[in-house]
């Protein structure tokens, strides 16, 4: 393998793990928005309960 195709391996892979990274960093932001709406959800639930006996 040339200098030049080692070089262009490396940024190839470098570009993947960056991109790796974002998309587990946005996967993580989905999942506690999600999570978070389902607590909010829960707790309005919750008062409507408490009002209505």
């Amino acid at each position: 393998m040339s200098t030049v195709q080692k070089g262009v391996s490396q940024l190839v892979d470098t570009n993947m793990d960056e991109e790796s990274t974002r998309l587990q960093a946005l996967q993580t932001k989905q999942s506690l928005g999600v999570q978070s709406l389902s607590i909010a959800n829960n707790s309005s639930q919750s008062i409507v309960k408490l009002f209505t006996g």
